[in-house]
């Protein structure tokens, strides 16, 4: 069996960046992908500014009465300070040309003359924003291949761009095999169950940024199979299955591929989990998740969720856990091939974080994903008692 860290390498070399790009507004460009570097034509703040109401001086003068000279509020352009002066001064305007320091106006009495007294020791720069401590001109201030977040977008609008470059949505096609399967609202009958798999991938894919095209369920027979590839290739950069990827009888998937482009099916050291399938039909990817509802999910947490992201342009971090924490649990019997990815709960007990597992940690059993927070990695052959650290990857 392939390793889960050997099968992620794989997926990740082999994703391609989209050759697509689009130019969109600031407020359309949240959780899209950046295509080319965000450089800054500007310093941020553009001028020395007063971080505070108060009063803008020169330190060395400070001792004395001053005369109020000037009033600065932001947004305008102040006149040089005259010497032995003081000026109002408001938060973020810009310091006129000889004061050294920004007293705030807690630390400030006006006189019955007009002029003011401070009573704290002024000393040069205090209370001064400087012209670029946020952003150097020249900065490069996003970098291309970043997921563009609130606050990337609030940095793109303080150096003035209206517009990124993006990398265009990856358009993902799923369709799901299984004559067992039915739609939820269709009457339950002898046999058959409900597709839960489409309604967690679809959500899933559509989270990430991807234009999901959902072809539903697809008859269990290579004919079939082949016309729904051949119709996803075409107008999708991935196409993606559920179930169909094993090699029984009534598994048509893998025939289906290998007959309209090529394949990889591989058994990977995971649980639950084990086969997955990916490979190429025309120009478009091909992942093909198993049927069973846990396996599929935990499959595309560990392995393709980041291929897509890569797929997406996104610079992809290491793959590290998100935190460490103890098991509130025993696991004595591990599986000594595999590792395990158990489904976890964070609580809090008597004071402190803990790691709680659902007890039923089979495959069939979808509660388990929808009840967990994380997922705990297991090495092969590695058991747990009560108290250990356990390395936590978020879902």
């Amino acid at each position: 069996m392939q390793t889960v860290e050997q099968t992620r390498d794989w997926l990740l070399a082999r994703a391609r960046v989209p050759a697509r790009t689009e130019t969109l507004p600031l407020l359309q460009a949240a959780g899209r992908v950046l295509a080319s570097d965000l450089v800054s034509t500007l310093a941020v703040p553009p001028h020395d500014n007063s971080a505070m109401d108060g009063y803008a001086v020169r330190a060395a003068e400070a001792g004395a009465a001053l005369p109020v000279s000037q009033r600065i509020p932001a947004g305008s352009m102040p006149a040089p300070l005259d010497a032995g002066t003081a000026a109002r001064i408001f938060t973020g305007a810009p310091v006129p040309l000889g004061a050294d320091a920004v007293v705030m106006q807690e630390q400030a009495e006006l006189q019955a003359d007009g002029s003011v007294v401070f009573t704290a020791t002024v000393s040069a720069g205090q209370n001064i924003r400087r012209r670029g401590e946020d952003i150097a001109d020249g900065q490069t201030v996003l970098a291309a291949g970043q997921r563009l977040r609130d606050a990337d977008l609030g940095l793109a609008a303080s150096i003035g761009a209206a517009t990124l470059s993006v990398h265009a949505r990856l358009r993902v096609a799923v369709f799901f095999t299984g004559d067992e399967l039915l739609e939820p609202g269709q009457p339950a009958a002898p046999g058959k169950i409900y597709n839960s798999n489409r309604y967690w991938l679809v959500p899933a894919l559509q989270a990430l940024g991807c234009e999901v095209l959902d072809l539903g369920i697809i008859a269990d027979n290579l004919a079939a199979t082949r016309q729904a590839l051949r119709e996803a290739a075409a107008v999708a950069d991935v196409v993606m299955t559920c179930g169909g990827v094993s090699v029984g009888e009534e598994d048509h998937v893998k025939a289906a591929v290998e007959a309209e482009g090529e394949l990889q099916l591989w058994k990977i050291a995971i649980k639950p989990g084990k086969p997955l399938a990916s490979g190429r039909i025309g120009d478009a990817d091909f992942i093909g998740l198993p049927g069973n509802p846990v396996s599929g999910y935990v499959t595309f947490a560990v392995l393709v969720r980041d291929f897509l992201r890569a797929r997406q342009g996104e610079v992809v971090p290491a793959w590290q856990p998100q935190y460490w924490l103890p098991a509130g649990f025993d696991w004595s019997k591990p599986d000594t091939r595999r590792e395990e990815f158990l489904r976890v709960r964070v609580v809090q007990q008597d004071g402190r974080l803990l790691l709680q597992r659902y007890p039923n940690q089979g495959s069939g059993v979808l509660t388990s994903c929808a009840w967990a927070d994380g997922l705990v990695r297991l090495q092969p052959g590695q058991a747990v008692t009560a108290g250990e650290l356990l390395p936590v990857y978020t879902l």
